[in-house]
C-alpha cells in the first residue's frame, strides 16, 4: 500500500521502517505510536530523500528530544569548524541538528550535513532566501520565497521552520501593542519587514496550500514558526504571541488535512510562574500538537551563562507539555557559538530533558539514575563515570584532585557517608583516623 507521508501511513496503518525504528527507541508499543502519529499528537521527522536519517519521534508520551543550532553566517562563514560542530553533536547524540546557515550558497554546507548527518536536520528557508538569489528583501517575490522551501525539500531537510503565522491580521496585533523588544526572531522580522515593504500579504499564509504541497511531496515536517515569541520577560504571555498561536493552531489543522505533519514553535523569554500556563495554552490553542521551545530563558540579565537560564525554563517547560527543546549556549545573544559553548549548551539541554522526563513519567526515564546511585553506594568510579551525561568532565574533576583512601574523595575523605554506611552496614569498624586493617 502507498502512502505520502509519515502521517499518511499511520493513517493507513502501516507500518515504516521509521515509525518501527521510533517505536523500538522509544520501547512503545507500535500500535499506540501510529494512533499518536495519525491524530498529530507525535511527529517523525523524516525526508524521503534523507537516506542515513536513524528516526526520531517528537511528541506526547515520548522521550524530550533536543536540537542544536550551528550554520556559517557572513561574519563567520567557516564550514569547516561547523562541520567540526556537526560531529560533535552527532557524537554527543542531539537528536536534530538545525542549519541556520544565512549567507551566501549554503547549499554545499546543507549537502553535506545532511548526507553526514543520522540526526533529523530542520532549515529555515527564509534565512536563506537573501543569499539563495542574491537579491535585496524587498526585490524577492512570493514565488522565489516558495522555490526556497522546494529547494531544501528536495536536498533531504526533514524539518522547516515556516513563519506562517505572521499574517497581517498578527502584524496589526502586534501594531496596536506596541512590545518592549519588538520582533527578536529573525524570520518573523524579515517577513514582517518584506510585508510592509511590499504592501502585501506573508507569502506562507497566502500560499500555505502551496507549502503543503511542497512538504507533502518530499514529507517535510512543518515547525511553525514563533515570529512573535517574546525576546524578553516584559513581552511574554501578550496579545501579539496569543493571537499567532491561535493562527498557528489554525494551520495545523489545515496540515493534518494533508497529512502533513507539524510541530508548534514556542517562546523566549519566559518569567517562571507564566511557563506551566503557556504549555497548556499551546496544547489547548494548537490541538496537542508537539511544542518545541527555545528554552524558555527565565532572566534577561545573564549573557554568557544563558544555557543555565535556558535549561531551568526548558526543565519546567517539558515538565508540562513541551516536546522538543531547542539548545541555548553561553554565547547566546553575544556572538557565534564555538565548540565548547555548543558542548555546554548540549549536556544543560539534556539535564533539561533529563529532568523533564523523569516528572513527566517517561517510561524508563529513571532507570539511569537509579544505576548511578547503585555505581554511588558501591563507591564504583568507573561504573558512575559510565553513567555520567559528561563522563570526561566528570572524570578530569576526579583525577585532578586524588583523596588519601581512593574510594572517597578530596571532599570528605575518610568522612565520607557511603563509606562509612557501608563498613557499618557489614559490621566493619571506620576507622577515621588510622588505617584499614
Amino acid at each position: 500500500m502507498d502512502y505520502t507521508t509519515q502521517m499518511d501511513a499511520a493513517r493507513k496503518g502501516i507500518i515504516t521502517d521509521e515509525i518501527k525504528t521510533v517505536a523500538e527507541k522509544e520501547n512503545m508499543d507500535v500500535n499506540e505510536l501510529m494512533k499518536l502519529i495519525a491524530e498529530g499528537k507525535v511527529v517523525v521527522p523524516a525526508n524521503k530523500n534523507h537516506k542515513n536519517l536513524s528516526a526520531e519521534g517528537v511528541g506526547k508520551r515520548l522521550k524530550t528530544k533536543i536540537n542544536v543550532n550551528l550554520g556559517i553566517s557572513k561574519d563567520c562563514c567557516n564550514i569547516d569548524l561547523e562541520l567540526d560542530k556537526v560531529k560533535k553533536a552527532i557524537d554527543m547524540k542531539a537528536e536534530a541538528i538545525m542549519d541556520l546557515s544565512c549567507f551566501g550558497k549554503t547549499k554545499e554546507f546543507r549537502t553535506r550535513l545532511i548526507g553526514m548527518s543520522p540526526a533529523m536536520i530542520g532549515t529555515v528557508p527564509m534565512y536563506d532566501a537573501v543569499g539563495f538569489y542574491d537579491k535585496e528583501l524587498k526585490d524577492i517575490s512570493a514565488e522565489e520565497l516558495l522555490g526556497v522551501i522546494e529547494t531544501h525539500a528536495k536536498d533531504g531537510v526533514d524539518f522547516m521552520t515556516i513563519h506562517a503565522g505572521i499574517n497581517r491580521e498578527t502584524a496589526e496585533v502586534f501594531n496596536r501593542n506596541p512590545r518592549l523588544m519588538n520582533f527578536v526572531s529573525r524570520g518573523g522580522s524579515l517577513l514582517y519587514a518584506w510585508m510592509k515593504l511590499n504592501n502585501k500579504e506573508n507569502p506562507f499564509y497566502e500560499y500555505f496550500d502551496k507549502v503543503l504541497d511542497i512538504c507533502e511531496k518530499y514529507d517535510v515536517t512543518i515547525s511553525l514558526g514563533d515570529a512573535c515569541r517574546p525576546g524578553c520577560l516584559n513581552d511574554s504571555t501578550d496579545a501579539s504571541q496569543i493571537k499567532e498561536l491561535m493562527t498557528l493552531g489554525e494551520l495545523a489543522k489545515r496540515a493534518w488535512k494533508r497529512n502533513v505533519q507539524v510541530m508548534i514553535e514556542g517562546p523566549g523569554h519566559m518569567a517562571l510562574n507564566e511557563i506551566e500556563a503557556n504549555m497548556m495554552m499551546e496544547k489547548k490553542l494548537c490541538h496537542d500538537a508537539p511544542f518545541y521551545v527555545l528554552g524558555p530563558i527565565v532572566t534577561d540579565i545573564a549573557p554568557g551563562y544563558d544555557h543555565i537560564t535556558s535549561a531551568i525554563g526548558g526543565a519546567i517547560a517539558a515538565t508540562y507539555g513541551a516536546d522538543f527543546l531547542c539548545y541555548v549556549t553561553p554565547a547566546e545573544h553575544l556572538r557565534l557559538p564555538d565548540l565548547d559553548d555548543m558542548k555546554e549548551g548540549i549536556i544543560a539541554t539534556k539535564i533539561a530533558a533529563h529532568a523533564a522526563d523523569i516528572a513527566k513519567g517517561v517510561n524508563g526515564a529513571r532507570d539511569i539514575d537509579n544505576s548511578m546511585a547503585k555505581a554511588r553506594r558501591e563507591l564504583d568510579w568507573n561504573k558512575m563515570f559510565e553513567f555520567a551525561i559528561d563522563p570526561d568532565k566528570a572524570r578530569m574533576y576526579r583525577e585532578s584532585s586524588r583523596p588519601e583512601d581512593e574510594k572517597t574523595c578530596t571532599m570528605c575523605g575518610k568522612m565520607c557517608a557511603v563509606r562509612n554506611m557501608n563498613k557499618v552496614m557489614e559490621g566493619k569498624n571506620i576507622n577515621i583516623l588510622r588505617d584499614d586493617n
